[in-house]
């Protein structure tokens, strides 16, 4: 196909509307989804909200190797299949819908910046904690990543991804860290978006952005995950502005409203 081509085929999905048969896909939510992904899930289904995009999600026991990255969640829009948050806010933009398109250069960058925190910081711990830390992998990843497939597929399954998760650790520097180094890379990433958002509604003041998103998909599912300990929520229950932050997009976007 020629760049024309490409372009023009471009301009004719940006144009079509927003289809109400748009899905997500996610793990299995009961048996098998991990507190990770469960987070970059519940971010994307907060932004497509806060866009007012309809979606609906559905649960697969396959959906990670459904996904075109490998990575969850998806969606499939029409003939489109689009895989994590930042992808899926480019292409809702190219369709006319953007939530930061009121912020000037120098704030979409701070913006870019805090949302690099976030993955770096809460998304690495989320990944540590579940395939690093002994206890939580064998009382609950393990199990639960494993779930949908049957011995020895589960098993196999289950240590592979145990071990690309521990290579990826050692490959950004995080291998070598203690249970309770990651704890404190959490209180710092918290305390740095805590003093941001300040006594506003939102990161940028009055309106949502992709980062209210990203950040409350991974603070309210880290609040209202079973985990081994505690620990890691109540790091996040010390900033009792990040608590009242979670508690509003909640309201205002997700209670009294279908899935």
């Amino acid at each position: 196909m020629t760049l024309v081509a490409e372009a023009f085929v471009s301009q004719m999905a940006a144009a079509e509307p927003w289809p109400e048969s748009a899905t997500l896909y996610q793990p299995l939510k009961e048996d098998q989804i991990l507190l990770s992904d469960c987070a970059s899930s519940l971010a994307v289904q907060a932004y497509l909200r806060m866009c007012g995009l309809p979606v609906q999600v559905v649960c697969r026991a396959n959906a990670e190797y459904m996904s075109p990255s490998g990575k969850i969640p998806f969606i499939h829009v029409g003939n489109q299949v689009v895989s994590e948050l930042g992808p899926i806010v480019q292409f809702t933009k190219a369709k006319g819908n953007s939530l930061s398109d009121g912020l000037d250069d120098i704030q979409r960058a701070e913006m870019k910046a805090y949302m690099e925190l976030v993955n770096n910081m809460l998304l690495t711990a989320e990944l540590y904690i579940q395939w690093c830390d002994d206890a939580t992998a064998a009382e609950i990843s393990r199990p639960r990543y494993s779930s949908p497939y049957s011995w020895p597929l589960s098993n196999i399954l289950a240590y592979q991804k145990q071990w690309e998760v521990r290579r990826k650790m050692n490959a950004v520097g995080w291998g070598g860290k203690t249970l309770e180094q990651v704890y404190e890379d959490v209180n710092q990433c918290c305390q740095a978006l805590s003093q941001r958002l300040g006594t506003q509604p939102y990161f940028f003041n009055k309106q949502p952005t992709e980062l209210d998103a990203l950040v409350f998909g991974h603070l309210f599912t880290i609040l209202t995950t079973r985990l081994t300990s505690t620990e890691l929520a109540e790091r996040i229950k010390s900033y009792s502005n990040l608590l009242s932050f979670c508690r509003r997009i909640e309201q205002t976007y997700f209670e009294d409203k279908s899935s």
